[in-house]
């Protein structure tokens, strides 16, 4: 059975000493700034950048293209709806007044037959009168 042991306070002091000093050799382990490895990787980042401004570039540009097709559509359709409506309203105005003529049409042909029953009544009553006054 295994036991467990603490660790005293220098068996922790010297861990942690270390660890200190693998810290401190990775960071001397670094390539300076002028290494051939580390130039080129920031010209690779460098390069990863401008392709990816490049692209931000183009997608924008597209994106304004499509906002501006999509206006140029919506204004075809709205005027295009505008002279539907124009036009449903046209109809509509020509369809009341051929209505309205055409009421004015029955009204008048009302009162000319009206005047016309009127005129032969009258004169049935001129006859009687007449036959009347003979005799």
């Amino acid at each position: 059975m295994a036991v467990y042991r603490e660790k005293d306070i220098f068996e922790r002091r010297n861990a942690a000493n270390e660890a200190k000093k693998a810290l401190l050799a990775r960071f001397n382990a670094r390539p300076a700034d002028d290494d051939p490895e580390v130039l080129a990787r920031k010209a690779e980042r460098q390069a990863i950048l401008e392709a990816r401004a490049i692209r931000d570039a183009e997608r924008e540009r597209l994106r304004q293209e499509r906002l501006a097709r999509e206006a140029e559509e919506r204004a075809a359709r709205e005027a295009a709806e505008e002279a539907a409506r124009l036009e449903a309203e046209e109809r509509a105005q020509a369809e009341a007044k051929a209505k309205e003529a055409e009421e004015n049409e029955r009204i008048a042909r009302l009162l000319s037959d009206e005047a016309e029953r009127k005129a032969k009544r009258d004169a049935r009553y001129a006859a009687r009168k007449a036959r009347a006054g003979r005799h």
